[in-house]
């Protein structure tokens, strides 16, 4: 995997201690990887490219090497900032590899939404607009398990951490000019956390067709879905190649523990799962033993229904505070958050929490506003007819 590019190549403990050693009096870390997801269970970590501000870009190839757990633990650390571009994966490895998350991240797609660059954006469009450099093309497609690399694969990888030092330095001093350090810490909190949490417990509800599904359906839905992440992980595949989604739903609904019918749902004929309708049917059965007090349900809204032009109007609302406040309104929230807060200040229940537009930096500039518009307290009216930004919020 070496090369003329003017790089380190780390492909041994004793270098990738070395290496460590060196990053940890590092002040600022820019890092990311490739990776391989498309049969296996979980991703497969392939490269890793890093860049200091004080000598050449490193590749470090977990391929060659027993553990990639010293790196994972400099930027758990929280010693210096680390530097990545969306950031989901890369999260993901640190967890698993070191234990914990990325201790002290600057994730330059999200540090653009809150000085109102476009979000999401790719790293390409951020490096042109911010650097005014055009990052290689062409290894998008790259099967990165394969190995040597080859130069041009390897231009490509450490262009992906070249610019991240120079995007951070202009990136914090929009967030400085602003006041939005706080802000974007608080949510890169917030979505580590979910990362993170999603990783450990996964989510049986998220199989695709369970909605509406009986107390006892969805009993069928989780024990399948159990078993399902269980065989995928021994036999390091994707969950739905192991069973899709519409089997275990159209199993849900038979609610049959019967092998023979188990059998004779059409899908369910694929070699892979021939020696397993005994398993499968003894894992239905479970699900059909399990008390009434036990199985999972789903909670049933008694909230008005939020009226669709409402939800249009706080939308239209929500988007021109954040430009006004110099935000991307993506980042700020999505339809479902509207609709969240809508039924929370329209119809509150019993033992509810705050919704997620009136908590944190979401609370401070966008919430409060808007529950002060629904109480009748401010008005919207329009400005300037030929202004980007017609609206302006007044008192009434």
């Amino acid at each position: 995997m070496s090369g003329n590019l003017s790089h380190q190549t780390i492909q041994s403990p004793q270098q990738l201690d070395a290496y460590c050693r060196r990053l940890a009096a590092a002040g600022v870390i820019a890092f990311d990887t490739e990776f391989v997801s498309e049969t296996t269970y979980r991703p497969v970590l392939c490269l890793i490219q890093v860049a200091t501000e004080d000598e050449p870009p490193a590749i470090i190839d977990p391929f060659k090497l027993p553990s990639t757990k010293p790196f994972w633990d400099i930027l758990a650390s929280g010693d210096a900032t680390v530097i990545a571009h969306a950031a989901r994966e890369e999260t993901r490895f640190c967890h698993r590899y070191g234990g914990r998350g990325i201790g002290k991240l600057f994730d330059t797609q999200l540090a653009a939404g809150f000085v109102g660059l476009d979000y999401p954006a790719s790293l390409a469009s951020l490096v042109q607009r911010l650097v005014g450099k055009s990052l290689p093309k062409g290894e998008t497609r790259t099967d990165w398990s394969r190995r040597p690399l080859n130069r041009d694969q390897i231009r490509y990888a450490i262009s992906d951490v070249t610019e991240l030092v120079e995007m951070y330095r202009q990136l914090a001093e929009m967030l400085d000019a602003r006041g939005r350090w706080e802000w974007l810490r608080e949510e890169t909190e917030i979505r580590q956390d979910k990362i993170i949490q999603s990783e450990m417990t996964g989510n049986w509800r998220k199989v695709s067709g369970s909605s509406g599904l009986k107390p006892r359906e969805l009993e069928i839905v989780r024990q399948l879905w159990r078993w399902r992440e269980d065989r995928a992980r021994d036999l390091d595949r994707l969950p739905k190649r192991v069973l899709r989604d519409d089997l275990i739903i159209e199993l849900a609904k038979r609610g049959s523990a019967d092998v023979n019918k188990v059998r004779g749902i059409r899908g369910m004929e694929r070699r892979h799962l021939q020696d397993q309708y005994q398993v499968i049917a003894d894992t239905i059965a479970r699900a059909m033993e399990t008390p009434d007090d036990e199985l999972p349900r789903r909670p049933r809204s008694k909230r008005r229904p939020v009226s669709p032009m409402l939800r249009q109007f706080i939308s239209t609302s929500m988007a021109c505070i954040a430009r006004q406040q110099e935000l991307s309104p993506s980042i700020m929230g999505n339809s479902d958050d509207v609709t969240e807060f809508l039924a929370h200040q329209m119809d509150p229940q019993p033992g509810d929490g705050e919704s997620a537009l009136m908590t944190g930096w979401r609370g401070e500039i966008v919430g409060r506003t808007l529950h002060r518009v629904l109480a009748g307290e401010l008005a919207i009216r329009i400005d300037d007819l030929r202004d980007a930004q017609p609206l302006e919020f007044v008192e009434t």
